[in-house]
């Protein structure tokens, strides 16, 4: 971690998917902003997961001006989420100003998740992102035929579709609908094969860089809370399934990450 921080020391990260505002980081938030802006780590994406934390990411992102809010109702939580709680967001969206829609998606993999439901949902919150002319934060899992479906029929300025795991073929459908696709934890694994070759595959306009912490943790910290200040390891993975220049990558999905959610081409420092 030393040697990536020592290299990227000059260099602009964003983190485009850290969930920041949950409790797991309440006793060290301030700490770990402060590293994160050690480490080169400029700006941050926090997307919401449920109507109930909007108020509190907001006031966090207010506080912090390198830290981006998102605003959506997560498919895990969907048992929570109320027709009121879109109705909310379409107010919301029209008095605050947040980078995109999110985090919203499908999730068919937890079999408990009514899928009807979920896409019943999904396709409000689109409709809903549409009118605000703001991209979207995918979560997909197990599903990413259907999300394609819908992202086809109801049109959105792109996004990103997070912790990316699907086919080539699906990728390249992404991308044809302007979105970009987020690599994280898993690629620091060395047996995450099927990851690890998308990595290296991929038009490099098609990656941009996220922890999801406080999940998908690092190979390196194994076990432990995820951090976005541990997304330096994510780029030297990167590097190393794709053999090419660290500045290089950094730089590259750094613009993939302001062209796609909009965010500010001169950062602001994390932190203070």
């Amino acid at each position: 971690m030393a040697y990536w921080c020592f290299i990227l020391c000059n260099m602009k990260l964003i983190d485009t998917h850290c969930h920041l505002d949950v409790d797991d980081f309440d006793a060290d938030r301030s700490a770990i902003l402060e590293r994160c802006h050690a480490a080169g780590i400029t700006r941050i994406v926090v997307p919401a997961i449920h109507a109930a934390g909007w108020g509190k990411l907001l006031e966090l992102c207010h506080q912090e001006p390198a830290l981006f809010p998102a605003l959506g109702l997560h498919p895990v939580f969907i048992e929570s989420h109320t027709d009121e709680d879109l109705a909310a967001l379409e107010d919301i969206l029209a008095t605050e100003s947040p980078l995109a829609v999110g985090e919203i998606g499908l999730d068919y993999y937890l079999a408990e998740l009514d899928p009807g439901r979920q896409r019943e949902m999904f396709e409000a919150q689109l409709r809903i992102a549409r009118e605000a002319r703001l991209p979207v934060i995918l979560h997909v899992r197990k599903a990413h035929d259907h999300v394609l479906a819908a992202l086809r029929r109801i049109r959105v300025p792109g996004g990103i579709a997070h912790a990316f795991n699907g086919s080539m073929q699906q990728a390249q459908q992404y991308l044809d609908l302007g979105f970009k696709l987020g690599f994280g934890g898993t690629l620091t694994y060395e047996r995450s094969n099927k990851i690890r070759q998308l990595a290296h595959d991929l038009p490099l306009e098609a990656i941009v860089l996220e922890t999801d912490a406080p999940d998908m943790v690092v190979s390196q910290h194994r076990g432990e809370r995820n951090s976005p200040e541990y997304l330096p390891e994510i780029l030297a993975a990167l590097v190393e399934v794709r053999q090419e220049d660290a500045s290089s990558l950094a730089e590259k999905t750094t613009l993939n990450a302001c062209e796609v959610l909009g965010i500010p081409s001169e950062p602001l420092k994390v932190g203070q």
